[in-house]
């Protein structure tokens, strides 16, 4: 049975070391997820079926989406579960590749095999478990389009901006389209490896570091991958302060209890960084962009939903507008 998000063995240990704003950010996200949890792990069975699918002809048009939305920013102010939904979405669409424009948003990981059981998507089937039931209540809505959607309107519930959302993601029918394993960033690895998946995505340097902003929300969780902990004192709150916790703080460098390297910092011990975050302040071509996030929070927010949009809009031409 998997655990819900920030249910690790280290908990007690790793997060609520921190600062009373921090431990109470973490508690209610800890306690919305428990209350959640029940609900994703009996509709995760409805996701996973392992079988493929009937292809049908999807209409967007035909999708309440004013309903979809208003039950969605709903669900996520009481579940505090706008960290793990964003990653959904953005493992959903980060494995596009340009050249070819394979992979993307499609829906993908709703399969038992393919790219459900890709390392980097440990732990999400909580996220296709939360969202299921709105699937079930709104049956014409692609899961690309929900993944998509229910992670715009978790950005805005947790204070961030209003991600343009354009619909008409197709799912593929069968695990047999899914991508091969690989594409998403690794976080053990520094800047290199990051410019090389987001260039193959077509994204720039400034692109990179706004979407590594992401990063403002949640945390590594022991049971998924090999770090845990999370990277700012706020983790259910959007605004530029991974940024300023960048530069603010001085990352030493450690290996976590699976032998990960890991950047910690004396000052929030509860807190910690992954190499591929590190690198925004290493590399000399990334760090004036996160300089400028962390000093405009604005400009941050603005650039952050460009680059979103376009992550979740990469190999969709033809998508619309419902709102």
């Amino acid at each position: 049975m998997p655990k819900p998000a920030f249910d690790d063995e280290e908990e007690d240990d790793t997060y609520l070391r921190g600062g009373a704003v921090a431990a109470k950010e973490l508690l209610a996200l800890r306690v919305g997820l428990v209350l959640c949890f029940a609900v994703a792990l009996s509709a995760s069975i409805a996701v996973m079926g392992g079988r493929a699918c009937r292809a049908s002809v999807y209409d967007p048009t035909a999708v309440p989406w004013a309903e979809l939305g208003s039950d969605l920013d709903a669900f996520v102010a009481s579940c505090n579960c706008a960290p793990i939904l964003v990653r959904l979405s953005w493992h959903d669409s980060g494995t596009f590749k340009k050249e070819d424009s394979s992979g993307g948003s499609r829906g993908a990981q709703r399969f038992v095999e393919g790219e459900a059981t890709h390392g980097a998507n440990n732990g999400l089937s909580v996220a296709r478990g939360l969202l299921q039931p709105y699937k079930e209540k709104y049956p014409s809505v692609s899961y690309a389009d929900l993944w998509a959607f229910a992670a715009t309107r978790a950005i805005k519930v947790a204070g961030g901006p209003q991600v343009r959302f354009r619909a008409g993601r197709t799912d593929i029918v069968s695990a047999a389209s899914c991508v091969e394993e690989g594409r998403l960033p690794d976080g053990a690895l520094g800047a290199p490896h990051i410019r090389s998946v987001f260039h193959r995505m077509g994204f720039d340097d400034a692109e990179i570091v706004a979407l590594s902003g992401g990063h403002t929300l949640g945390g590594c969780h022991a049971d998924r991958s090999s770090w845990a902990g999370p990277w700012t004192d706020t983790p259910l709150r959007f605004d530029n302060r991974y940024f300023e916790l960048l530069l603010e703080c001085e990352w030493t460098q450690r290996t976590s209890a699976k032998g990960a390297p890991v950047w910690l910092c004396e000052q929030y011990p509860d807190l910690m960084m992954l190499p591929t975050d590190h690198a925004l302040v290493t590399d000399a071509a990334l760090r004036p962009h996160t300089e400028r996030f962390a000093s405009e929070g604005a400009a941050f927010a603005t650039e952050f939903a460009a680059a979103f949009q376009k992550l979740q809009e990469n190999g969709h031409p033809d998508l619309v507008d419902i709102l």
